[in-house]
């Protein structure tokens, strides 16, 4: 059998995918980290689930209605700004009952998805490989998408990060300091959604909590500084991508189910690491 590496050289297909996981990772590692530090795990779950709802319009658009152009990817990154939105919201203005309505907001979009998708003409693959991932299924104009929203993130990051330093750990004291905290949480959460976005293409809905946070949790117990925290999230997840296409190469795996996989085992590995002073 051709070595991994080989495979990579004389496979597209192969490559694309290891290309769209190192793609994923830079803003996997970046906005895990605020997610793991501003404890919103819960908050990027539902958002995570309701992009079903996204996928399974756009696809019954494409082939019921003959809109060509529309692309799941699209459909997605629609419906997870648009939890966003509604979570940020219940969360400022309704936060008593901010648990029921993230739990209604799951459960609507993967049941609207699922709906959508049960009444799209052809094969449904398409449901199980969002759900579950597909990383093989990445397409050229998916790879300019996902590049182009890693670069939207990155930008957006590195002139707001103090600032989004400063929700992550102390609101009140931000919000003395005259930094505008409710529009930057709301940022935060639409920035999560495009990450989510991203990783959906490499690990699907179900397993995509997995690679945003995993990384950020076991970077954490190296260091407690933000910044490093996210290089190390990043370097992290770029290594359980290449490793778990590896794995996938080698016993003819899933390509997400590896990725998560190794990742999880990793984090469990971590579980033994002796905490010292973080710096």
């Amino acid at each position: 059998m051709m070595s991994f590496w080989g495979a990579l050289l004389t496979n597209p297909m192969l490559l694309s995918a290891v290309i769209a996981g190192l793609a994923a990772s830079i803003v996997s590692g970046i906005i895990g980290a605020y997610v793991v530090v501003k404890r919103i795990v819960f908050i990027s779950g539902s958002i995570a689930h309701s992009v079903l709802a996204g996928i399974g319009f756009s696809l019954w658009l494409e082939r019921s209605q003959g809109i060509s152009w529309i692309s799941p990817l699209y459909g997605a990154l629609a419906a997870a700004i648009l939890s966003a939105l509604i979570i940020g919201w219940i969360y400022l203005y309704y936060r008593q009952r901010e648990d029921t309505v993230i739990a209604a907001l799951w459960s609507i979009g993967m049941a609207v998805g699922v709906l959508f998708i049960s009444q799209t003409p052809g094969s449904n693959v398409e449901l199980a490989n969002f759900l579950v991932g597909n990383i093989l299924w990445v397409s050229p104009t998916d790879l300019s998408i996902l590049f182009g929203l890693d670069l939207l993130v990155f930008a957006l990051v590195c002139v707001l990060h103090k600032r989004f330093l400063a929700i992550c750990f102390d609101e009140e004291q931000a919000r003395l300091q005259g930094v505008h905290v409710n529009a930057l949480y709301i940022l935060l959460l639409m920035l999560t959604a495009v990450a989510i976005v991203l990783l959906i293409q490499v690990v699907g809905v179900i397993l995509v909590m997995t690679m945003l946070t995993i990384p950020a949790a076991i970077s954490n117990v190296f260091t407690a500084s933000l910044s490093r925290m996210m290089v190390i999230a990043v370097f992290l997840s770029s290594i359980f991508c290449v490793s778990g296409m590896a794995a996938a190469y080698y016993f003819d795996w899933p390509g997400g189910a590896s990725i998560a996989l190794i990742a999880g085992l990793a984090y469990v590995v971590s579980l033994f690491i002796p905490q010292r002073a973080k710096t």
